[in-house]
């Protein structure tokens, strides 16, 4: 099974070089031998470049030259070029890649309306062509920011085309939402008209704050700097700069921000790439966690989050992991789903750990956990038996939980205040096909989903009573 990853925007580009990067070093450290196994072709195919530019696969063998199975997009030249011209130049080639010069200038619908269109019969070809090299395409995966232009317009216009074109085939995308003191002022725009695809067109989201993410990496710096990691940052290591100090909390870590989302990447693909006692299809994570279609948004933690293999910490013990994931600190979006209800749960676990561990660790967090009375079992478990580089185990939880709901509320706030003044509308409103009732639509598509949010919340404090079953005729 073949999952197919697209790259939008600067943000996805940079998540999305990261992830590759890291994949191909998970891999390394597993395939000693230079075989190209199956692990290796669910995201890579293995080429003959040397009988031309775009050589036959090879399925069995030694590894001649591998290609990624993705597509980057971006309507700025910048970061595909850095990829062209960095260490992974010659995972990619030039049939993978779709570029402008321009950019959308943070605009929603310049990415949308304009590139989408102008760039739609050049996206679909070389999707077809990349789909054509996978025998059993799985997923998409779609990775972009909301707050741009070229992620959020032409990243939700490559949503709809996949719907269209490959309506069967799940499609995952992984947003990284804006933070309040985003450097766009546009953003609040971007992100509620995004929303509004993602609502209608997404089987699963996984939402990430820029916010949640910097918290992280300031963690770690702060741990870093107060020497208790002491002598255990590797040098030259991506928290650290290229004179192996600690970086300056100045610096926008993004290179670590990044790698904290290519990192949720790699444990929620670990399934489909190695092998396990208990693995997961990516397809069952919606089936299982998304009980209607428009609550799709899910919430996901990882432990440990210095996966990174930088930071050369000890191990945290097992039982410590599972309660890390359901701490605050440990959340990809500013959220505590312990004090707020559960649609479902999903627990990956990677590395050296046994059902049973899992089964406790569940019935250990359960009273803690407040679920839906009709899903009162909505428990959702993989186990994948090799473990992120550096580390014994590692653990990704996904909740399907009504604290997604303040971060939408935030985000619509902010949006009312530019749109109640109809600031920077004109900047939107020139561009051919977008008119006012699109910013109109937008913001009551997000209130319908705050609201279902609230009607769920409403029945959290409700007894816990088992729902009465169908009676069934004999």
């Amino acid at each position: 099974a073949v999952s197919l990853p697209f790259a939008v925007g600067q943000c996805g580009n940079q998540v999305g070089c990261r992830f590759w990067d890291l994949a191909l070093r998970e891999h390394a450290a597993v395939n000693k031998k230079g075989i190209y196994d199956e692990a290796l072709s669910s995201f890579f195919r293995n080429v003959d470049i040397r009988s031309g530019d775009d050589g036959p696969d090879i399925y069995k063998g030694k590894i001649c030259s591998l290609k990624a199975r993705a597509l980057l997009i971006d309507m700025e030249e910048g970061v595909v070029n850095e990829i062209l011209q960095g260490p992974l130049r010659d995972v990619f080639d030039s049939k993978q890649l779709i570029t402008d010069v321009s950019g959308s200038g943070n605009n929603w619908a310049v990415g949308h309306k304009l590139y989408g269109c102008q760039y739609r019969e050049n996206i679909v070809e070389k999707l077809r062509k990349t789909a054509e090299h996978c025998d059993c395409l799985q997923c998409f995966f779609i990775i972009h920011s909301m707050g741009g232009g070229t992620g959020s317009g032409l990243g939700t216009f490559v949503l709809n085309l996949l719907e269209d074109e490959f309506p069967e085939v799940y499609r995952f995308v992984t947003s990284v939402y804006p933070s309040g003191e985003d450097d766009v002022i546009t953003s609040p725009y971007n992100s509620v008209l995004a929303m509004k695809e993602l609502n209608e067109h997404a089987d699963c989201v996984l939402p990430i704050e820029n916010e949640s993410l910097f918290d992280i990496v300031n963690k770690i710096n702060q741990m870093i700097n107060s020497g208790k990691l002491g002598s255990t940052v590797k040098k030259n290591s991506l928290i650290t700069s290229s004179t192996g100090s600690a970086k300056t909390l100045q610096e926008k870590p993004f290179d670590a921000m990044n790698n904290i989302v290519a990192n949720l990447l790699l444990n929620l693909t670990s399934s489909a790439r190695f092998e396990g006692s208990l693995n997961m299809d990516l397809n069952e994570i919606s089936m299982n966690l998304v009980p209607f279609p428009r609550l799709h948004y899910l919430v996901s933690s990882l432990t440990p989050l210095y996966t990174l293999a930088d930071v050369n910490v000890p191990s945290r013990r097992l039982d410590q992991m599972f309660s890390d994931a359901f701490s605050r600190d440990h959340q990809l979006i500013q959220a505590d789903p312990k004090h707020n209800l559960y649609l479902a749960c999903a627990l990956l676990v990677r590395g050296n750990v046994q059902v049973s561990d899992l089964r406790r660790n569940i019935e250990r967090l359960k009273p803690s956990l407040h679920f839906v009375s009709w899903n009162q079992e909505g428990w959702k478990t993989g186990l994948c038996s090799v473990p992120p580089v550096g580390h014994s185990h590692s653990l990704l939880a996904l909740a399907n939980n009504t604290c997604v709901k303040p971060t939408f509320i935030e985000l619509k706030d902010r949006f009312m205040k530019l749109y109640k003044k109809k600031a920077h509308l004109h900047h939107y409103l020139q561009i051919d096909g977008m008119e006012q009732s699109c910013f109109s639509e937008a913001v009551s598509s997000l209130s319908d989903l705050i609201e279902e949010y609230n009607e769920l919340d409403a029945t959290k404090d409700g007894p816990r009573t088992n729902p009465s079953r169908l009676k069934i005729a004999v």
